[in-house]
């Protein structure tokens, strides 16, 4: 909770201090008590480590950091405000009407009671924290300020972070149970093999490593994975295996029979292979149910089920049961070491290798375990940081998952502040969720919990977040899905057992409100919402503060407006799938929030006008939104946004122009079939977009002639976008263009003949090239190999194609080259 606290304390103190608003300030009359609360909230900040360290054996500092934490919170909300105010003002004077700014100049005056009321606010807040700061004596609290800039997690990393689906000492494992799937029992039609473990052994890698052998793959017409939920619901699985082979499912049916009927269609006559993942179900009727819907394969289909529990195993009636026991002492510590030291550092280091023999003796076999602490330890030369590790108290904890519950707890106690955050809002996403890293940061962003690591070097938050990103896998509290990094994204996973992990230290904060609920914590900010309005209107008296709200099913427009109206400091909405055609107007009066996230609202035909009042808005998120007719007409004042994601049935995007999109950083527009024109009139816009993304944009003829002036975008992605011309988009003598790009990524254009010039704008910084399915490519330019800094040239299928540049081959920066066919 004291970390917590720390972080708000700091992103306060970061506003408080920011010379952009000390002129609203003084001119709302607020400066003097603003002033004194900055001073408390720094008296306050520098005990909150020591804080941290003592609340476990201390109940009353822990209700003290509760306070602390609860008002911080409050103080947010009129700080952002006032923020908000400031975005208001710059978004009318700038690019308001007549009208608007005569109504803002009266208004101004009008305002005055809210202005006292704000005044008020601010007074009953600082009062308030003086009162905290007052009874904070009682503690005994030792003054101590974090050094974020010597952590050693932030050093620079030279090597990949280790795969999590790389087996360590398991091909014995391995080959006994590929021997269980080729020649399973004759006397069965469909054969059970269990895989059981404790947590964190390496279950899950396992059966993936079998699933995807060549062998298997070969012997098996059909496989699907499902990881199934705690909750075995039968009806739900059969959805999940239809996913998983291919199949539709439509998602407003619950009709079982016709489920099951499609189900019974895709297995016939099939040999198939389905593994089941982390099932708890100890319910023999419910497995004899869903075992007998499988039951029409044929003859050889085998399901896998993967669980830490035997009495889960014997409850399936399997032909054969592998136990995963914990790694041998010699592959443990080659395992740690491997985690821990840069290749043949180790050696260097011989102090060292006597600690790590302990530390590795303390993770009782278990992958998870070793990868975790020997992450955490990376590129860590001092003897002491080992032996802190090694001799922490945490190890005395009582657990029940061998080792692996104190290393975890180890990890997440060493994280720096601001990642100890990051990590546990992770508790709002359920266990297996696919995070996606371009989203996560963005959400990050949203809830200010990315933070400049250095005050003298200006990165952006994007890529900090990044570095968060890494962090984590490095010590596998995210572990890499091995999936396609297209458009800058990837995707992850967490463990089970971290998901348990982050549940226990995020619990408090957040809660899921379905129809089951009884009671609700006043102190939850996050939630994820499964039922109607009625439901969300019980609690909302109660959750005054909420920051997050996250929709799991097809939410009605009535839960919508209660939460638009009834939760008033969020900061992050997403409502996915929702089946009205017209988003609330009353969307418009959430000051607070920076990320909205609307993506595959397939009925929704229009947006409000509001929405443009969210000045403080980051993240709005349109794909998918195919019958969308167009933007709203004034989204030049949303001045704030950093990711826009745009699906629309429209011929031309923002007609009123975006000269104040000088934030964005990333845009992506995708699916617009009937779009034809992009951007008019944008000569000193978009002076920060880094990515730039078109994908099935059928009628877009060319790229627009800003393309020229995007001195900072390092991505271009095109795809499927068959009447673009791209010879067209930069104008002027290419060599003098001086741009940034890194990645061009074009696929399935068919009227590119030849790579346009404006590419040697780029010629010092491009190091990515991909050309895929262009089938009218009849040549590569000459000035190929001039580009300096290439390092991946991948052409593939692109059949006219008949030679390369003379030189191409011989690139010394060139480090892949990819020509499917080869030429």
């Amino acid at each position: 909770m004291a970390d917590l606290a720390s972080s708000l304390a700091s992103s306060l103190l970061k506003k408080l201090g920011s010379l952009v608003y000390q002129e609203l300030y003084l001119a709302w009359g607020v400066q003097s008590d603003l002033h004194k609360l900055e001073s408390t909230i720094s008296i306050l900040k520098i005990v909150l480590l020591d804080a941290e360290d003592k609340q476990a054996n201390n109940p009353m500092l822990s209700i003290w950091l509760g306070r602390l934490k609860n008002m911080l919170y409050v103080a947010e909300d009129v700080v952002d405000e006032l923020e908000y105010e400031a975005l208001r003002k710059q978004a009318i004077t700038t690019y308001g009407s007549a009208m608007a700014k005569v109504c803002h100049f009266f208004c101004s005056f009008m305002a005055l009671s809210s202005r006292l009321k704000l005044a008020h606010k601010i007074k009953d807040i600082r009062e308030r924290l003086d009162e905290i700061n007052a009874d904070k004596v009682q503690f005994n609290l030792t003054e101590r300020h974090e050094e974020v800039h010597v952590n050693p997690l932030w050093r620079e990393k030279t090597h990949s972070f280790i795969d999590p689906s790389t087996v360590f000492g398991r091909d014995g494992d391995k080959e006994e149970i590929k021997k269980s799937l080729m020649h399973p029992n004759p006397t069965r039609n469909l054969n059970i093999i269990a895989i059981v473990g404790l947590g964190g052994m390496g279950k899950t890698t396992l059966a993936k490593v079998v699933y995807n052998d060549e062998s298997v793959v070969k012997h098996f017409q059909l496989r699907m994975w499902v990881c199934v939920p705690e909750n075995f619901n039968v009806t739900r699985l059969v959805k999940d295996i239809l996913k998983s082979a291919g199949g539709r499912v439509d998602k407003n049916s619950s009709n079982e029979d016709t489920l099951q009927t499609s189900l019974r269609e895709l297995l016939k006559d099939k040999r198939f292979l389905l593994v089941l993942d982390d099932v708890w179900n100890e319910n023999r009727n419910k497995w004899t149910e869903l075992r007998d819907l499988l039951n029409g394969g044929s003859h050889g289909s085998v399901i896998v089920v993967t669980t830490r529990s035997h009495r889960v195993s014997s409850v399936l009636d399997p032909v054969y049961t592998h136990s995963v026991e914990g790694l041998s002492k010699e592959e443990s510590l080659s395992l740690f070491v491997k985690c821990a030291f840069k290749e043949g550092e180790d050696k260097l280091y011989p102090n060292l290798l006597p600690i790590a023999d302990e530390i590795v003796k303390k993770c009782k076999g278990v992958p998870l375990a070793l990868k975790s602490l020997g992450g955490l330890l990376y590129s860590k030369v001092d003897e002491s940081e080992w032996e802190l590790v090694r001799g922490n108290e945490i190890w005395e904890l009582e657990e029940n998952e061998g080792g692996i519950l104190p290393a975890l707890q180890l990890s997440y106690n060493q994280m720096p502040i601001h990642l100890k955050r990051c990590f546990a809002y992770c508790v709002n996403f359920p266990k297996d969720y696919d995070f996606s890293n371009i989203l996560l940061i963005e959400q990050w962003v949203a809830h200010g919990l990315i933070i400049q690591m250095s005050p003298n070097k200006k990165q952006e938050l994007e890529d900090i977040g990044e570095l968060y990103i890494k962090e984590l896998m490095s010590i596998c509290f995210f572990q890499l899905d091995l999936q396609e990094n297209l458009f800058g994204m990837y995707s992850f996973k967490m463990h089970d057992l971290v998901h348990d992990l982050v549940l226990s230290i995020g619990h408090e904060e957040w809660s899921e409100i379905d129809s089951d609920n009884k009671d609700m914590a006043s102190t939850v900010r996050h939630l994820s919402i499964s039922s109607s309005s009625q439901q969300v209107s019980k609690f909302s008296n109660k959750l005054t503060n909420v920051r997050s709200i996250m929709y799991r099913n097809e939410p009605h427009v009535s839960s919508v407006e209660a939460c638009i109206s009834r939760f008033k400091s969020l900061r992050l909405l997403t409502i996915p799938y929702s089946d009205f055609e017209n988003l609330p107007s009353s969307i418009g009066t959430q000051k607070h929030l920076r990320y909205l996230g609307l993506s595959l609202n397939q009925s929704i035909k229009k947006l409000p006008n509001s929405i443009c009042k969210l000045h403080n808005l980051q993240t709005l998120l349109l794909d998918g939104c195919r019958d969308l007719e167009r933007l709203p007409k004034d989204m030049r004042n949303m001045i704030n946004l950093r990711f826009l994601t745009i699906s629309t049935k429209d011929t031309c995007l923002f007609v009123n122009g975006v000269c104040c999109f000088n934030s964005l950083q990333i845009l992506w527009v995708v699916e617009c079939p009937r779009l034809e024109c992009l951007l008019p009139q944008m000569d000193r816009c978009l002076t920060n977009l880094r990515m730039l993304v078109f994908v099935e944009c059928e009628s877009l003829t060319s790229l627009p002639p800003i393309i020229k002036h995007l001195k900072a975008l390092e991505s271009l992605y095109i795809c499927d976008c068959e009447e673009i011309d791209l010879t067209g988009g930069g104008g002027g003598d290419a060599q003098d263009l001086n741009l940034r790009l890194q990645i061009l990524y074009i696929t399935n254009l068919p009227k590119l003949e030849i790579l346009p010039e404006w590419l040697l704008g780029s010629a010092n910084t491009l190091k990515h090239l991909h050309i895929e399915q262009c089938e009218n490519l009849k040549a590569l330019p000459e000035w190929l190999p001039t580009l300096k800094s290439l390092q991946t040239l991948e052409i593939i299928e692109c059949n006219e194609l008949s030679s390369l540049p003379e030189g191409i081959r011989h690139m010394k920066t060139l480090r892949k080259l990819v020509i499917i066919p080869e030429l």
